[in-house]
């Protein structure tokens, strides 16, 4: 029979190390799975954007840091209700939980609404804000300008597999993610390229294409998040035992609920707006260097993706068995749970880390043709690979505070770290070595933020105290 760990969390059961230790393993792999995957599929994605040149390569490098922060703020949005659809789980009280994925949902609907409206007005200056050259200008604004036409839908998959991952399902969404690459990966294919012959086995292939270029690459990552996000929506409020759908009493959206979500979000959405500007800002600082820095800085950002995505699915875990915990009043194994998770992070981003070092050159080659651009991206991921352990300190971290509600401490942490220490040295040492200064004012920025959180982790442990009550 299969064991619900999260049952075990709830019912107040005894739980051994070992068996904590399992938990995290467990739960971590399906969501570590998924981020590998995504990663694999964005080589994919890159590479085929690589085979058109450096140009159309370059212009979605441009925009990417912005598609970040927008994305960040509506994660902000997200985790304000998730966090709370796990305290109310954990407390057994699964009808509050309910209210909130119906309340959450139609928050971030109409919140991302908004933020797309204002995306799509100011997508044909955005550009020349971030300092890009008329030879990108186009194909960018064509880019973020789908990007932003599609994020309601992305948005509503986020908040969706978040609660879902709060309620103690990690797989599903976690099937779904890697189900939505393949799809990205078909639909940038037929979009992408024109229709062409290709010879196999000496028998001539026609094979079908839009020829959209950039734009086609944009259309193929909307059109796949918004597949994903309506089925994510069928497994949030159709199949799941806990939150799904329910002739039941609706419970109002209190000013209570509000607050709370309020409390968690504003700091992670300061804190992702810190960081997203921080991204810009140094977008800013390396497009002066020229296109071919510009598209080396974006392949090398996906290929170290593969290094740190681990991380991230470990900090997910985190975050629903943290969560779960303190619902539960299990203040003690939420907080053993969280150094757990930590070291568990920084032990696999270390051999992720080494590996990365030992294969630059090899990944970058599957990005791009371009040998100018693979010597630069790999000597600068080789600079990077020696921040991965603490890389994990900071990324697990973050999931274990977010678990608790306490969002306000890591919005400090990256706030220092990222703009007095990133984007200072990054500013100094660019216009002196490049984009190699770039990267090293990134390499000590991520030992600085994960020297930090261990200091705040062991000074503070958050993870005892109760977000709310």
């Amino acid at each position: 029979m299969k064991k619900d760990y999260f049952e075990q969390i709830r019912n107040g059961s005894e739980i051994p190390f070992r068996e904590q230790l399992r938990i995290i393993v467990m739960l971590s792999i399906p969501a570590i799975f998924s981020q590998i995957t995504t990663v694999i599929m964005e080589y994919v994605d890159q590479s085929m954007v690589g085979r058109l040149g450096p140009t159309p390569s370059a212009a979605i490098g441009l925009v990417s840091s912005t598609t970040w922060l927008v994305g960040g703020i509506c994660r902000a949005v997200s985790t304000g209700f998730n966090v709370q659809v796990a305290h109310s789980i954990g407390a057994k009280n699964d009808e509050k939980a309910r209210a909130i994925v119906k309340h959450g949902l139609v928050s971030v609907l109409v919140f991302s609404i908004t933020i797309a409206i204002l995306c799509v007005s100011v997508s044909s200056c955005l550009p020349y804000w971030l300092k890009g050259g008329d030879s990108i200008a186009r194909d960018a604004s064509t880019y973020f300008r789908i990007f932003a036409f599609a994020l309601p839908l992305m948005h509503i998959s986020m908040t969706a597999s978040g609660m879902l991952q709060c309620s103690g399902n990690i797989r599903t969404p976690s099937i779904l993610s890697i189900l939505g690459c393949f799809l990205n990966v078909i639909l940038n294919f037929l979009l992408i390229f024109p229709a062409r012959q290709v010879m196999i086995l000496g028998t001539a292939i026609s094979l079908p294409g839009a020829g959209l270029g950039v734009a086609g690459a944009a259309l193929g990552t909307a059109l796949s998040e918004g597949a994903i996000g309506l089925s994510m929506l069928y497994f949030l409020l159709i199949k799941s035992p806990l939150l799904r759908l329910r002739k039941e009493k609706t419970l109002p959206f209190t000013l209570e609920e509000l607050m709370t979500a309020v409390k968690i979000a504003v700091p992670v959405g300061i804190e992702q707006a810190i960081m997203g500007c921080g991204y810009v800002m140094a977008t800013r600082i390396v497009s002066p260097l020229g296109n071919t820095s510009l598209a080396a800085n974006s392949f090398s950002i996906t290929a170290e993706g593969l290094c740190y995505m681990p991380g991230y699915g470990i900090a997910s875990a985190a975050t629903a068995l943290i969560g779960q915990s303190l619902g539960a009043g299990r203040d003690k194994l939420a907080n053993r749970l969280g150094w757990l998770a930590t070291g568990l992070g920084m032990l696999v981003m270390t051999g992720t880390g080494i590996m990365m070092y030992v294969f630059a050159p090899q990944l970058l080659s599957i990005l791009t043709p371009d040998p100018e651009i693979q010597a630069l991206g790999a000597s600068v991921l080789r600079i990077e690979a020696f921040a991965e352990p603490m890389f994990a300190a900071s990324i697990v971290g973050t999931g274990v505070f977010r678990g608790a509600g306490d969002t306000l401490g890591p919005s400090v942490i990256n706030f220092i770290s990222m703009w007095a220490v990133r984007i200072t040295l990054a500013s100094f040492l660019a216009p002196r070595i490049g984009l190699r200064g770039v990267w090293l004012a990134m390499c000590i920025d991520i030992c600085v933020r994960g020297a930090l959180f261990l200091i705040r982790l062991y000074r503070k442990p958050v993870t005892l105290k109760k977000a709310h009550g």
